[in-house]
């Protein structure tokens, strides 16, 4: 186990970028579970009616979204070893 750490603010709970990772993540099933908002078919984009053409579009935003996410999360992490002098790789866990 690691010890606490010395400073109890120096981990917080919540931080912009967990908000905006929270928000990358979330926005996805609220889009898609939100249905009376593309249950619906114009307009049409090359014969394909907007219920399914929007559904497909949300297959590419919602990787690029988790993408983000997890380059954020990754970022975060980083810099968490950095302030606490340990190892960049990650070998030190």
């Amino acid at each position: 186990m690691s010890a606490p750490p010395q400073n109890p603010r120096a981990r917080q709970a919540v931080t912009p970028a967990r908000v905006v990772v929270g928000l990358c993540l979330f926005a996805p099933f609220v889009a898609m579970l939100w249905v009376g908002s593309y249950a619906k078919t114009g307009p049409t984009l090359a014969g394909l009616p907007f219920f399914y053409w929007y559904q497909m579009l949300w297959v590419p935003l919602s990787a690029a979204m988790t993408a983000v996410a997890y380059a954020l999360v990754r970022r975060e992490q980083a810099a968490r070893r950095a302030r606490e002098g340990r190892p960049a790789g990650g070998e030190g866990r």
